[in-house]
């Protein structure tokens, strides 16, 4: 889900950064913030509405909301869509948890 070709826009190739999302590998590259690293990787669902638990997704992208708040390296309510994405990185999503209640 990333441009990769673009008629006006050059897009040079950007160091790989791989990292964990609920036990699953996947990669990004280098300026990704966390949420931008799961866009492209096709991960839209970041958290859910406290009591209905309806998705949400990126919503802000300037860490004003807490549409995608999730637990990284093992320290939740993470803004991850301010977050730099760094290699090795476990990601957590907090769906369920009560972490963000």
């Amino acid at each position: 889900m990333r441009i990769f070709k673009h008629p006006i826009l050059d897009f040079p190739k950007k160091k790989v950064i791989h990292f964990q999302f609920d036990g699953v590998e996947f990669s990004g590259v280098e300026g990704d913030t966390i949420a931008s690293a799961l866009y492209a990787n096709g991960i839209k669902k970041l958290s859910e509405s406290v009591e209905r638990h309806r998705a949400r997704g990126l919503y802000c992208a300037i860490g004003n909301c807490s549409s995608c708040y999730m637990t990284v390296d093992h320290i939740p309510n993470i803004k991850t869509c301010v977050t730099p994405l760094s290699e090795g990185m476990i990601v957590e999503s907090q769906i369920g948890k009560g972490v963000i209640r």
